[in-house]
């Protein structure tokens, strides 16, 4: 099934479906500010692609239909997120109205792209077979990379050194010999923004959003009406670079590290547990200390950016990341205007941020101001 490819009022109509749910079709016209009958139109072309459908609800049927309402079509297409990590693989489905069908975590031995391309290809076959999705319109793949690309265009990355052959390969050719679909690589916390974004409901509200990623080190995914800000070089939002390798920074493998160094016996991100008697004291020590690194990201952010949401998210606890967003909410971060602050959250999602967004790569590359 080919691929749709939308003109500009159709992503338009398809953005606002994605923002607001089910609207009529006046509703549409009116909030975009196209004509009914244009609206009329676009939306018998969106049907026929099979992107849109009319909302089957009886309220309307009872009434006589008098104004059937759109919404995006769940069965409009399909995309397949991954990402690797050291010693995790982790894949998520998802429909075209951004519903995660399926999802896949394992553990596995640090590999390297090619190896990576290949097991992603397996996992893939495996899953569209299980869904009964053979033959249906696949979008395209998306591949969070941890670490910045190493050019606007995005083909080689400055990998984390935990994973074996990832930095400077070729990775968009590497993944492409081995995967058929049309592929995407985006960076983690990018990635994990998409998904705040789209999943977390702050594309409803927002139109400047900073999704602050606490995962293998620090960084930042930034948005802004609509739009991924990748910068001149495309590592826009590296906020890593603000807390040295060599010192401590706000991340979870320096967590850890503090954790082990008191002798906790814990090898992996995943058993931070913060109701561990032996682990509570480092734990809160280390978020009294990461709290006060973040205001300084969460400061410039606001003063840069003026963004409706600062958003953390990662592989933590959620306890551990709502003791960090507590403290900065007590914090003296900056104000402006009116006494307003940096809007301080925490990810709202189930799973993991960084693969959903990774699957969303596609969907939002069809529908997004790019």
């Amino acid at each position: 099934m080919h691929l749709p490819v939308f003109d500009k009022d159709q992503r338009r109509i398809v953005q606002e479906l994605r923002k607001s749910g089910a609207l009529s079709r006046t509703a549409l016209a009116n909030r975009l500010e196209i004509s009914p009958a244009a609206l009329t139109k676009l939306s018998r072309t969106l049907l026929s692609m099979g992107v849109v459908e009319e909302l089957d609800d009886p309220a309307h049927a009872a009434r006589g239909r008098p104004a059937v309402p759109l919404q995006l079509a769940s069965t409009g297409g399909y995309a397949i997120g991954a990402t690797a990590h050291k010693g995790v693989l982790e894949l998520a489905l998802v429909d075209f109205a951004g519903a995660t069908i399926g999802t896949h975590h394992e553990t596995i031995a640090p590999i390297d792209p090619r190896q990576f391309a290949r097991k992603l290809r397996d996992l893939t076959h495996e899953l569209v077979g299980r869904y009964n999705l053979i033959g249906r319109r696949m979008l395209g793949m998306g591949i969070a990379v941890p670490g910045p690309a190493l050019s606007i265009e995005g083909e080689r990355w400055s990998v984390v050194d935990a994973l074996p052959g990832w930095r400077g390969a070729p990775l968009r050719e590497i993944m492409a010999g081995e995967l058929a679909w049309p592929l995407w690589l985006e960076n983690d916390a990018n990635a994990a923004a998409l998904a705040e974004y789209y999943l977390g409901g702050l594309m409803r509200d927002f139109s400047t959003v900073v999704v602050v990623l606490l995962g293998y080190g620090i960084g930042a995914g930034v948005i802004v009406d609509g739009r991924l800000v990748r910068g001149q070089y495309g590592v826009a939002g590296e906020v890593g670079c603000l807390f040295p390798m060599d010192r401590p920074r706000p991340s979870p493998l320096d967590l850890l590290a503090c954790l082990r160094a008191e002798g906790c016996a814990i090898t992996s991100v995943a058993q931070i547990d913060a109701s561990a008697l032996d682990q509570r004291a480092t734990i809160e020590a280390w978020m009294d200390r990461a709290a006060g690194q973040l205001e300084a990201v969460c400061n410039n952010a606001f003063a840069w950016l003026d963004p409706g949401a600062i958003v953390l998210a990662g592989p933590l606890p959620a306890e551990i990341l709502r003791g960090l967003e507590e403290r900065l909410s007590q914090a003296l971060l900056a104000s402006t205007v009116e006494g307003r602050r940096p809007p301080v959250r925490v990810s709202g999602l189930g799973g993991s941020p960084i693969t959903l967004g990774a699957a969303l790569l596609p969907i939002h590359a069809l529908g997004a101001r790019e």
